[in-house]
C-alpha cells in the first residue's frame, strides 16, 4: 500500500470532475491490472464516471495476501469520453513461503501492465443488449532473470480480450445487478508475473455483482488462466468481494480469494483490500 499517498496526490492534481450523470458504480473498480472492473477480471465498462467529451481519472492501489505469497498493486487508468481508457498498472508479487524454504531469492517479481479498452457498442444500462469493450495488455517483466527460473521462455507478452457487460436495474432481489462475460486471448505465466509462453491460450472470466444497499456492492469473480508452466500448476482463480462506494470519488473493496496454486504451493486463499480515488 506505499504508493497510496502518491496515487492519491495525482487524483487531487487531475482538477477535470467526472459528470455526475452516470450511476455510481458504473465505472467498477480497477483490477490488480489497471483495467475497469472487479478486482481480478476487467468489464466492459469505462473507468470513473465521466460522461461524453469528458475526462476522468482514476488510482488505486490493493494488495492481496495469502501467507504463503502476496501481491500488491497500483494502478492509473485516464478515460475520456466514457469510450477510450488508458491504464497502466505495477504488480509485485512475494514468494514468501518459497523464500523461506531456500528455493527462490529473496528478490519479488515486478509486472508492468500497459493497457487500452475501448467500448464498441451497446449501453451498461439502456437498451436490450450488453455494452461491449474490446481491451489491448501489453505486459513486461521487471525481473527477466528472475521469470527465467520459473521455466518461462519469454519475458513479456500480451493479452486481447473482448468483454461484454449488462446492469439491470431491477434484477435479483429487484436489486440493481450486473453480470459481466470475458474472452481472452493470453501468453502470460500469472498474470505474466512469472513470465510469458510461447503459445496463446484461450480464457474465459465472468463476473456477477448485486447492489445489496445503494453503496454496498456483494458480488464474486471467476477468472479462467492457463496451465503452460513446465515447473509448476497454475489454476484458475475466484473470489467473493464487498464494495462500499460511499461517494464517486472513493471506493473500497474486500475480498476473500482462492488463487490455488502459486510456485509449485498449492491452497493459495487470502484477503484481498482495494482502495480506489478519483476526482
Amino acid at each position: 500500500m506505499r504508493g497510496l499517498p502518491l496515487l492519491c496526490l495525482c487524483v487531487l492534481a487531475f482538477q477535470a470532475g467526472a459528470a455526475d450523470g452516470r450511476l455510481r458504480g458504473s465505472g467498477g473498480l480497477l483490477s490488480v491490472e489497471g483495467a475497469a472492473g472487479g478486482g481480478l477480471v476487467p468489464w466492459a465498462v469505462i473507468a470513473g464516471h465521466g460522461e461524453r467529451g469528458e475526462w476522468d481519472l482514476v488510482a488505486a492501489s490493493s494488495v492481496l495476501d495469502s501467507g504463503d505469497s502476496n501481491l500488491r498493486a497500483t494502478a492509473l487508468a485516464l478515460a475520456w469520453d466514457n469510450r477510450l481508457e488508458l491504464s497502466y498498472a505495477r504488480m509485485s508479487l512475494g514468494l514468501d513461503a518459497l523464500v523461506e524454504r531456500g528455493l527462490f531469492p529473496n528478490r519479488r517479481l515486478d509486472t508492468e501492465v500497459l493497457g487500452a479498452k475501448l467500448r464498441l457498442a451497446g449501453d451498461l444500462i439502456y437498451g436490450a443488449g450488453p455494452q461491449l469493450a474490446l481491451g489491448l495488455q501489453w505486459r513486461r517483466s521487471r525481473d527477466p532473470d528472475l521469470v527465467t527460473l520459473s521455466s518461462a521462455e519469454k519475458h513479456q507478452g500480451s493479452d486481447v480480450y473482448l468483454s461484454a457487460s449488462k446492469l439491470w436495474v431491477d434484477g435479483i432481489a429487484s436489486r440493481r445487478t450486473l453480470a459481466s462475460l470475458t474472452l481472452r486471448s493470453t501468453n502470460a505465466h500469472q498474470l505474466g508475473l512469472a513470465g510469458f509462453s510461447d503459445r496463446r491460450s484461450t480464457t474465459l472470466e465472468g463476473s456477477v455483482a448485486v447492489f445489496v444497499l445503494p453503496d454496498w456492492l456483494l458480488g464474486l469473480e471467476y477468472r479462467g488462466k492457463p496451465d503452460r508452466l513446465a515447473l509448476a500448476r497454475e489454476d484458475d482463480w475466484s473470489n467473493v468481494f464487498v464494495a462500499w462506494l460511499p461517494s464517486k470519488q472513493w471506493h473500497l473493496a474486500l475480498a476473500y480469494a482462492d488463487l490455488g496454486s502459486i510456485g509449485g504451493i498449492s491452497g493459495q486463499h487470502g484477503y484481498y483490500f482495494s482502495v480506489q480515488a478519483s476526482p
